[in-house]
C-alpha cells in the first residue's frame, strides 16, 4: 500500500497501555500515511493505568512505528496530556527529530496555530478532583471490556453491535464540557493571542468548527481519540481536513506483528516508558 505523504498530522489519545487502545487500527492507519510532521497531542501512552503486566506487542509496534517514521525524516512532536502528566518535568526536552513539551505554536502558510492537550482547562483533572478523575478512567476501562463482550454476543445472534461506553463518554464530556467549557476559554483565549486555529484533543469529541466571540474568530480543532472515534487531523495542500479511520481503506492483510521488525532504536520511547512505569 503507498503511503499518503501529508505535511502535518495531529493524533491525540491514544492510551497505550489500556484495553480500549485501538492500536491495530491505529497501525493501519500510521503505515498508510508518511507526513512531515506528527504531533501527538497527549494521553499517548496511559500512565494513570500503565501496568508493566500490560503492553501488548501491537502497543509496542505503534511506538516502532512512531521511530519509524523519524528514520524517515519525520519530525516528532509529543504534547503530554493528563494521563501521561509525569512527563511533564521533562518538557522541553530535544533528542533529534523528537521533542518533547506541554504546549506547541507553530506557523503555517502565515496562519499561526496554537496546539496543547487541553486539560488544563478542565477542572475535573485537577487538585483533589483528580482522584475521581482516575478512578473513572480505570471505570471506564471496564466499560470498554464490557461493551465488547455484549458486541461479540450480538454478532452471534446476527444483532448490530453498540457503542454503550462511546455514549457514556460522550454524555460525560458533555456534561464536563457545561461546566469547563472547554472550549469556549480555549477559543477565547486563541484569539486573544491573535492565533488563527487552536488544536485540542482530552475530550475525545473530534470536530473542526469556527468560534466567534465579540474580539474575532478562531478554528478550533480537536483530534478525537484511538478508542472510540479513531480520527486524526490532516494538514495538506494548504487545508485541513478530519481523517475518519474506514477498515475498507486498507484491505491488505497486515502480517502478525510478531513477525514484523523495524530497523529502528527506540531508546528514546523506552525511556518515557520507564518514567511512566515508576
Amino acid at each position: 500500500m503507498e503511503r499518503r505523504r501529508l505535511d502535518v498530522v495531529v493524533i491525540s489519545d491514544i492510551h497505550l497501555g489500556t484495553y480500549g487502545c485501538r492500536a491495530k487500527e491505529l497501525l493501519s492507519y500510521l503505515r498508510g500515511i508518511q507526513p512531515g510532521m506528527l504531533i501527538l497531542n497527549g494521553d499517548i501512552v496511559d500512565g494513570w493505568q500503565f501496568s508493566k503486566r500490560y503492553f501488548p506487542s501491537l502497543h509496542m509496534q505503534v511506538i516502532k512505528e512512531f521511530m519509524q517514521f523519524m528514520t524517515n525524516g519525520t519530525r516528532i512532536v509529543y504534547i503530554t496530556g493528563n494521563h501521561d502528566e509525569m512527563l511533564r518535568r521533562y518538557t522541553d526536552l530535544n533528542m533529534g527529530s523528537f521533542m518533547l513539551t506541554d504546549k506547541l505554536v507553530l506557523e503555517i502558510n502565515q496562519k499561526m496555530i496554537w496546539i496543547f492537550h487541553g486539560d488544563v482547562f478542565d477542572n475535573t483533572t485537577q487538585g483533589s478532583a483528580r482522584i475521581i478523575a482516575k478512578f473513572g478512567s480505570s471505570g471506564y476501562a471496564m466499560l470498554i471490556l464490557f461493551n465488547r463482550f455484549v458486541n461479540t454476543l450480538l454478532g452471534f445472534f446476527g444483532q448490530e453491535k453498540v457503542s454503550i461506553s462511546k455514549r457514556i463518554m460522550k454524555g460525560f464530556n458533555n456534561a464536563v464540557a457545561k461546566v469547563n467549557d472547554l472550549e469556549k476559554i480555549a477559543s477565547g483565549l486563541a484569539i486573544k493571542k491573535k492565533y488563527d486555529y487552536v488544536i485540542c484533543g482530552h475530550t475525545h469529541q473530534p470536530e473542526i468548527r469556527t468560534i466567534e466571540n465579540g474580539e474575532g474568530t478562531v478554528v478550533y480543532m480537536n483530534s478525537g481519540d484511538w478508542i472510540e472515534n479513531m480520527t486524526a487531523l490532516e494538514y495538506e495542500n494548504k487545508k485541513w481536513c478530519l481523517y475518519q479511520y474506514n477498515s475498507n481503506d486498507y484491505k491488505e492483510s497486515l502480517q502478525p506483528e510478531e513477525k514484523q521488525t523495524l530497523s529502528v532504536n527506540t531508546d528514546e520511547f523506552t525511556v518515557l516508558l520507564s518514567i511512566l512505569g515508576q
